[in-house]
């Protein structure tokens, strides 16, 4: 989003940004699975997907008091609607794995695998991923424990029907097709991912096994970086193959499915959620009802089960302690992290400041953007290019398009945040052309034209 700007905002005028020392960031080349928690500022963090990515309630309740028992009640669901549990420390690791063993809930050995979250329950599902996903791990299972897979290896498999996964990217993508076909694709989200395949469940998974051969044997690591040739002789027919991408319906309300039955999507505020919260809030919906929830792309879950005449009564519980019931909240638009209070290594308290952000600068929601708040250099909420504000010792760092490590556009000094922000604001609405979007407008005002509007008394 236009050249980074040389000079940048501090307590005492301008500084040269190329002054910044060089960036230690965390490695990001694994998961933090439960044998490989990774350390934080907050202690460890471990990132689970049970099977399926489904839990009843009683068990997501036993998952939420193991949580608070073994680390430090801070409990967050990521973009891809994976749960992370913070604040363990290495002698509670081993506790709240033999908890999660005795509620039952199963987190399978090998690459994540996301699949669409009412898989099995949503009447217009076109096939089944669960089934395919259990087929994939059974028929290719020495190939998905190669420890030459790149250990963040994505993978999708889209059953279609009303809550699809088009806007999630992957490394390799399966999706439903109509005549119980699947296409395989690498690479890419629902629109932008390379079709490689298209065939039966049989033939998909023999394409899969494929794909992973290439980065096995191969020097690729990830999909990205498949030699094409290799991959054409393997797929001669990969140029001929259409498809259209499934449906994106948004996560959050109260949905009700072709059958009749009624699915209520919430998010967190920004992700994250108390142990405490979350308890009262599956304690009334099992009141209410409710007997089941699907983790969600997105960062929210699905409650499935109860009776539409309780749904009311479960969207003001859920209103009531903390989480988003209806789409379009502005909170929907951020990724924040733990923030000060809650992690070491943060400069800032980020959900304070997105509180402050939301309030101030209303034209930046228009769902154009999204707003990356990290307390420090190394971005665990967003993996990808956003408006970042990232903390620092000297204040903030505000980057326009691009990750929490990146240089910045502007360095701001904590005393002026608030009103570069509202400075930032202003310039978006005195600027903006009729039917320009937030992010359109940034773009076109560029690092040398928002520099100048946040130098501005």
């Amino acid at each position: 989003m236009g050249t980074k700007a040389a000079k940048a905002i501090d307590r005492t005028g301008t500084a040269d940004l190329h002054d910044r020392p060089p960036a230690k960031i965390r490695p990001r080349g694994a998961c933090p699975a439960l044998a490989a928690p990774m350390p934080t500022g907050d202690g460890l963090l471990v990132r689970l997907r049970p099977a399926g990515g489904a839990l009843t309630l009683s068990q997501f309740l036993a998952l939420t008091c193991a949580a608070a028992e073994h680390g430090n009640g801070i409990l967050e669901i990521t973009a891809r609607g994976n749960l992370q549990i913070r604040g363990l420390r290495p002698e509670t690791v081993g506790r709240l794995a033999a908890d999660l063993d005795t509620a039952g809930i199963a987190v399978p050995d090998g690459p994540a695998v996301e699949i669409s979250p009412l898989h099995g329950i949503d009447p217009e599902e076109i096939s089944d991923p669960a089934a395919l996903e259990k087929t994939l791990r059974c028929k290719l299972r020495e190939l998905l424990a190669s420890p030459r897979l790149a250990p963040k290896l994505s993978f999708i498999i889209d059953g279609g029907g009303a809550f699809g996964m088009s806007a999630l990217a992957a490394d390799i993508r399966i999706v439903a097709q109509p005549g119980a076909q699947w296409l395989v694709a690498i690479n890419g989200d629902g629109e932008t991912a390379m079709p490689v395949a298209n065939g039966s469940a049989e033939e998909a998974i023999s394409a899969v096994g494929e794909i992973l051969e290439l980065l096995a044997v191969g020097q690729s690591r990830r999909a990205r970086d498949i030699d094409p040739d290799l991959l054409r002789a393997r797929f001669p027919a990969m140029d001929t193959i259409r498809f259209r991408p499934s449906e994106q319906t948004p996560l959050t309300g109260l949905h009700r499915l072709k059958d009749g039955k009624h699915v209520l999507g919430v998010r967190p505020e920004f992700g994250q959620m108390r142990a405490s919260d979350l308890t009262a809030l599956l304690e009334d919906a099992r009141a209410h009802g409710a007997t089941a929830i699907r983790l969600a792309p997105g960062r929210g879950f699905f409650f499935t089960g109860f009776p539409a005449d309780t749904a009311p009564a479960l969207q003001t519980s859920a209103s009531k302690h903390g989480f988003t019931v209806q789409p379009g909240e502005k909170s929907e638009y951020i990724a924040a992290c733990a923030g000060a209070g809650a992690c070491s290594s943060a400069f800032y308290e980020t959900r304070t400041q997105a509180r402050r952000l939301i309030a101030a600068a209303p034209v930046l929601f228009d769902g154009s953007l999204t707003i990356h708040l990290s307390g420090c250099l190394k971005g665990c909420a967003q993996a990808g290019p956003a408006l970042t504000l990232t903390g620092s010792a000297e204040g903030f760092d505000l980057i326009l398009d691009g990750l929490a490590s990146d240089l910045p556009d502007e360095r701001i000094a904590g005393g002026r945040i608030d009103f570069a922000i509202e400075r930032l604001a202003r310039s978006i609405e005195d600027n903006r052309s009729a039917g320009e979007s937030a992010a359109a407008c940034l773009t076109r005002l560029g690092a040398t034209g928002v520099s100048k509007a946040l130098r501005q008394e």
